[in-house]
């Protein structure tokens, strides 16, 4: 009996075990199901904080804007790169005086460069601000004290007087009104007489028109080319002529009476010789000389001290092939004896007393080249196409006069003469040697 009553007991104690053990076990099982949906649930959670996270990082740090990197080019002719403008530079000028470049930028700025600091490590300038426009063409005036501009937005002429201060600066203040608007087309190119007695304008829709300096108009011109690529005012102020879409160069004469009343626009004379329609033209300082470049892939050289009024025609001097692009311009040296030309970024110098081609610069601008000039004194030659404005010494230009210097030493029966041109001889090759010397170093 008792042996089967401790069988009994041994029996529920052991099914108590039992089934605590499965109680025991379930609750573990429901515990790791809950840490699992705990885990499913708070991962999307955690990576969304993250994400978040992560998206408020990259707002919260700019963007940098990288700044066009400036376009490299070196020579050995390259006297100096004039680099403060921020935008593309269309157009220059030099100061009748000599001492001054203005350039104009699409950064809304015009700048006033002093031409005896070419040769600086720096090159400082002056900086007028156009205020919500920006100027395509800048021209100075005949005293160098203003410069005209044409404004693109407002599309008219706007004139800056400068005003010098006690510190040797200029401080610029633009005219109470500018032009009014008369142009239909697109304004190509400004210009004012050196006579101080007029501004030009014109459009590549053929019209030119002939100003006064308070803005109203004197004259306009239909040139009657279908297109106007180039036009420009002589140096000596008396003429404006024209190029575009015909084969040939169109020069009129400004007159005014002895009183100073305007009088007329009068045809004077053309340049007939090329083959398809001219790019660009440019005078000598002394109005006596042109130079054109021409679609036919040549440049002319003309001799215009001509009896125009006499029916007079000017004489081709000499016709030399050259590499043109849609856009060339032609630029001629104050002294006549240099031409040099534009093909897209490329520039080409020419002595025009031989027609032989000196020198070549390749890839000088970034862009087309939109502007080609010399200055008064023949020592240099500029150019732009992008943001900077290119200096090359004018080593063409010293071989040339020391070449024409010594033929007419040769020819000199004067001592006078003759040691005035071996003084003068001795001069230009000594400045040429600078230059090339500086080159190699």
């Amino acid at each position: 009996m008792e042996f089967a009553a401790i069988f009994a007991l041994s029996l529920l104690i052991g099914a108590l075990v039992v089934l605590v053990a499965v109680a025991v076990g379930r609750q573990k099982d429901e515990l790791s199901e809950q840490n699992e949906q705990k885990k499913d649930t708070s991962a999307p959670v955690e990576e969304n904080v993250a994400k978040a996270s992560s998206k408020k990082q990259k707002q919260q740090q700019r963007p940098r804007k990288e700044k066009p990197q400036q376009h490299t080019f070196s020579h050995k002719l390259l006297a100096s790169s004039l680099k403060n403008h921020s935008g593309n530079v269309t157009c220059l000028d030099f100061s009748s005086n000599g001492k001054y470049l203005a350039s104009c930028s699409d950064d809304r700025t015009i700048r006033i460069w002093s031409t005896k600091d070419f040769l600086d490590r720096d090159h400082k300038c002056l900086r007028a601000n156009v205020e919500f426009d920006h100027a395509t063409l800048v021209r100075f005036s005949p005293d160098s004290r203003a410069f005209i501009t044409w404004l693109s937005t407002g599309e008219t002429i706007r004139i800056y007087k400068m005003i010098k201060k006690d510190d040797g600066t200029f401080s610029f203040k633009a005219a109470s009104e500018d032009f009014p608007q008369k142009h239909k087309g697109i304004v190509m190119n400004i210009g004012i007489a050196e006579t101080g007695k007029f501004i030009m304008s014109a459009s590549v829709d053929t019209t030119i028109v002939i100003w006064d300096l308070k803005g109203e108009v004197l004259a306009t011109i239909n040139t009657n080319q279908m297109t106007n690529s180039y036009v420009a005012v002589s140096p000596c102020g008396r003429f404006v002529a024209s190029c575009g879409f015909t084969p040939d160069v169109k020069v009129w004469e400004v007159c005014f009476a002895k009183s100073g009343e305007f009088k007329e626009v009068a045809r004077a004379f053309d340049l007939k010789g090329h083959s398809a329609g001219v790019y660009s033209f440019d005078f000598s300082n002394d109005s006596r000389r042109m130079v054109t470049v021409s679609k036919d892939g040549t440049w002319k050289l003309w001799d215009t001290d001509v009896e125009y009024k006499k029916k007079q025609d000017p004489y081709l001097l000499r016709t030399v092939p050259c590499q043109v692009s849609e856009g060339s311009r032609i630029a001629l040296s104050p002294d006549g004896r240099v031409v040099a030309i534009s093909n897209g970024c490329d520039i080409a110098m020419y002595n025009t007393s031989t027609g032989e081609l000196e020198e070549e610069f390749h890839g000088v601008h970034s862009e087309e080249i939109t502007d080609l000039k010399f200055d008064i004194n023949n020592r240099f030659l500029v150019s732009s196409g992008d943001r900077a404005i290119r200096v090359f010494h004018n080593a063409t230009g010293y071989r040339a006069a020391i070449q024409d210097m010594k033929t007419m030493l040769k020819k000199a029966s004067n001592d006078g003469v003759r040691q005035r041109l071996q003084q003068q001889i001795t001069d230009a090759q000594n400045a040429l040697d600078t230059v090339l010397n500086a080159a190699k170093n």
